[in-house]
């Protein structure tokens, strides 16, 4: 058996599959959300890594089966998200500081006017943005009493919760992240292969803090036997978008794959090239095998089904996630309204850290169900924004779309998708790609599998092909590009606060 733990940015999961990839059983439980300010956002380490243990003990115990069966744990991550704790102790010094999380966005600006963008993307293959994990560190660093110096010393750690649970799961015998987690903190050399030591003095994090970068495919160590009755190694650690795409097995150049999560990330395979964009895109890592790197062009939407959770626990319009989809049926269109969400800005291909959410379209006619309906529209235009800079900077048209994540059971969303893109979308066997693509690799890691033998293990469950004339979809995009325009820069107006 292959135990996949995945962290993520709401729960912590946990699914044990057998030999041929099935699931056998898991274990779920959620972590707490913190806003302790308008645009920041925190989890509890120690929280995060007693669900993990918790969903693990889980799963093993509902499959009746013994750890000793284990044979390997693949590991996949919310990512960007950073944590600092005390190398003696363990005890985190400061709560993880979330990828959403926006408080360093002076910071990535002032990075800006001091000229390291274009050095920092030739670097990393990533825009200078508050998303990423390097200047939240460097926070953390400068606003806990004394973490400099202790850093500086070497009493401290830091890095993505991959790193924050292998030390765990390792009893901290194991500090290391692998190249898909490192390639997402601002501070990994794409062409080096290692920690930039330029970009570490410009943001004044000491090298002795960082884990050690290893291959996604690799040893990671042993998760002792105290956790779960039997040792057990750690042999695939991605981050979770790069794991869903592994899960597809978007394993050729140009495939590409789409995950509606929290937020909403779109990635396309291209080889073992490092293509640049030139479009607002990241190039980022997409796994480490042996001694090759394999690379893809990613755009990343902030808000997807956070937009939905908005819907329910904000505005109080639906009961539960899984209702949005009723309630927007019981219209027929969204009658002009459009909604975008742009509650902690706007990633690919606009980044603009300042935008802000707004509704337009309203009339007196306006309801709950076309509010609702032009909210799930919303994920669907930000997906066409990313492929469509994604298709530029590949060089070749979209040929169609697999999907995963919890909004792809909304049928009316995924027939929306592929109206509004005029491409097929493809919703796979397993609707959670991730860790299903942690435990693949980990298994092809292990031996247990041939890289042929993964093509059959996520077959299509439902094909949605476009009915939409043409010109409705172009009047329809157009429309959503105008609304985008408008939110920009909305935080740095001069009514604003």
């Amino acid at each position: 058996m292959i135990l996949s733990l995945d962290q993520g940015t709401t729960s912590s999961r946990a699914i044990l599959f057998d030999a041929q990839a099935n699931m056998l059983s898991q274990g779920q439980y959620e972590i707490t959300q913190s806003f302790p300010r308008p645009g920041w956002v925190e989890h509890d380490p120690l929280q995060i890594w007693e669900t993990q243990l918790a969903a693990a003990r889980d799963a093993i115990a509902r499959s009746g089966l013994g750890a000793e069966e284990i044979s390997a744990i693949g590991i996949t991550n919310q990512r960007e998200t950073a944590l600092v704790w005390d190398k003696a102790t363990g005890e985190p010094i400061y709560p993880a500081i979330v990828w959403q999380d926006r408080r360093t966005a002076e910071h990535c600006e002032q990075l800006k006017l001091r000229g390291l963008e274009q050095e920092i993307a030739a670097k990393t293959g990533l825009v200078v943005d508050a998303y990423f994990a390097a200047t939240k560190i460097c926070w953390i660093l400068d606003h806990v009493e004394n973490a400099r110096v202790r850093a500086e010393q070497g009493e401290l750690l830091a890095g993505t919760v991959d790193s924050w649970l292998i030390w765990k799961l390792t009893g901290g015998e194991v500090h290391a992240t692998d190249v898909t987690n490192a390639s997402r903190t601002m501070l990994y050399n794409l062409h080096e292969r290692q920690w930039d030591e330029q970009l570490l003095k410009e943001l004044r994090i000491p090298r002795v803090i960082l884990p050690e970068v290893r291959m996604s495919g690799g040893e990671f160590g042993i998760a002792a036997a105290k956790w779960f009755g039997a040792d057990i190694p750690i042999r695939a650690v991605l981050g979770d978008q790069q794991a869903a795409l592994f899960g597809h097995t978007c394993l050729e150049a140009g495939s590409a794959k789409n995950t509606y999560g929290t937020g909403c990330f779109i990635l396309m395979n291209t080889g073992t090239e490092a293509v640049a964009s030139k479009h607002g895109l990241l190039t980022t890592v997409a796994w480490g095998m042996g001694d090759e790197l394999y690379y893809a062009l990613e755009g990343s939407v902030f808000v997807a089904g956070a937009a939905v959770q908005w819907l329910q626990e904000g505005l109080g319009l639906i009961t539960e996630p899984a209702g949005s989809e009723h309630k927007a049926r019981e219209v027929e269109d969204s009658e002009g309204v459009v909604v975008v969400p742009a509650f902690t800005g706007l990633g690919a291909p606009y980044w603009d850290m300042y935008a802000r959410g707004a509704v337009f379209g309203l009339t007196r006619g306006t309801t709950a169900a076309h509010l609702v309906r032009a909210t799930l529209e919303s994920l669907a235009f930000q997906s066409r924004d990313v492929i469509g800079a994604m298709e530029k900077d590949a060089g070749m048209p979209l040929t169609g779309l697999r999907v995963d994540g919890g909004a792809v059971r909304n049928d009316l969303l995924m027939q929306f998708q592929s109206d509004i893109l005029g491409s097929e979308v493809t919703r796979t066997t397993y609707a959670e790609t991730t860790a299903l693509g942690a435990a693949l690799l980990a298994g092809l890691t292990s031996g247990l599998w041939t890289r042929e033998q993964l093509e059959s293990f996520n077959s299509a469950e439902k094909v949605f092909s476009p009915v939409m004339e043409a010109e409705e979809r172009e009047r329809r995009y157009n429309a959503w590009k105008d609304a985008v325009s408008r939110t920009m820069g909305w935080e740095k107006h001069e009514g604003y606060r």
